[in-house]
């Protein structure tokens, strides 16, 4: 069974109750990874996602690097509402950043993905707005399909 497909089933029974954000961890040790969610809302369909984590719980598959994780990553990821791309990998660091080729524009706003790497072990998903007018930007939570999201964590764990 690949992650997509034991992650899928165990999102649409994670329904957390209250306001406010929650969040939720699964470890799938077969597939090799244990995946974290922290949402503002969650029902049986989707999620309005802050972060996602995907923590490598394996080894890392013989000759990964960092680049090539993070480029098979931008190549796979096909269900977010742009596409990504290597922005940068700091060797040094271990540290990889993809983010989304073009942002998604609103008025003075953009709103992008980013997806930082750390090492061959640890990926986070998150979204982001800034604008043009004012310094820094704000990191905001994005609609997803469990669908969506499932497919999102196996594309990332490869």
């Amino acid at each position: 069974m690949t992650l997509t497909e034991s992650l899928l089933p165990k999102l649409g029974e994670w329904l957390p109750a209250g306001g406010g954000r929650h969040s939720w961890s699964e470890s799938f040790p077969a597939e090799g990874w244990t995946v974290g969610i922290t949402a503002d809302k969650a029902d049986s369909l989707s999620c309005l996602v802050w972060e996602l984590t995907l923590v490598r719980t394996a080894d890392a598959p013989a000759g990964l690097s960092l680049m090539s994780w993070a480029a098979a990553i931008a190549q796979r990821v096909s269900g977010l509402m742009e596409p990504l791309a290597v922005y940068e990998v700091d060797q040094t660091r271990h540290e990889a950043v993809l983010r989304s080729e073009e942002p998604s524009r609103k008025g003075e706003a953009s709103a992008y993905y980013e997806v930082r790497l750390v090492g061959l072990t640890l990926a986070t998903v998150r979204r982001f707005t800034a604008t043009r007018t004012a310094p820094g930007r704000t990191q905001t939570a994005f609609a997803i399909t469990h669908e969506v999201l499932a497919k999102l964590a196996g594309d990332i764990a490869g």
